[in-house]
């Protein structure tokens, strides 16, 4: 039996740029409260 949260249950936010609802990533797991935008082409974009 594996272990871990699955996707759906995985918490999420919507681009401002894009309009996309975008999951959390491992990636951003000591940085969530501050991600803003789902991909670095919006992050560009929105500035």
């Amino acid at each position: 039996m594996p272990g871990g949260v699955a996707k759906r249950d995985l918490p999420t936010k919507t681009c401002p740029v894009c309009q996309r609802p975008f999951a959390w990533r491992k990636k951003w797991e000591r940085d969530w409260e501050n991600v803003l935008y789902c991909s670095d082409r919006c992050r560009r974009k929105g500035k």
